[in-house]
């Protein structure tokens, strides 16, 4: 058995690491499907995953189809950037009663933005 040229696994992809454990397949698309909630599924959202990580954008279109997940930093970069991503990522932690309080401390922002526009209105 012969490696092939380019790559690092063995040709049947199950020797050092090429095989994907249920759990790396469904983390990965859970943040395929979050990403795609959040910004679609078009070239330029690719980009723009991209561009919020700091990742290439081949790695960014991995993730959007589901093939990789994002680790580390640019999880934590996804997560800043889309409520999506992080509500995917608290809801796999178990940790779905946070999400609750995202959506809460969103509602108070949203609240206080329209407060702020009635008295705007009123001083007119």
């Amino acid at each position: 058995m012969s490696f092939p040229k380019k790559g690092k696994f063995f040709p049947d992809g199950e020797a050092n690491g090429g095989g994907s454990s249920l759990k790396d397949v469904r983390f990965a698309g859970e943040i395929a499907a979050a990403l795609k909630r959040s910004l679609g599924s078009t070239h330029a959202s690719v980009k723009t995953a991209a561009a919020w990580t700091g990742a290439n954008e081949r790695t960014a279109k991995n993730w959007f189809s589901g093939r990789y997940g994002p680790s580390g930093e640019h999880l934590v970069a996804l997560a800043r950037n889309s409520d999506d991503v992080l509500h995917a990522f608290l809801s796999m932690a178990g940790r779905a009663d946070l999400i609750a309080s995202v959506k809460l401390t969103h509602a108070e922002h949203a609240i206080e933005d329209l407060l702020v526009a009635i008295k705007i209105i009123k001083a007119k």
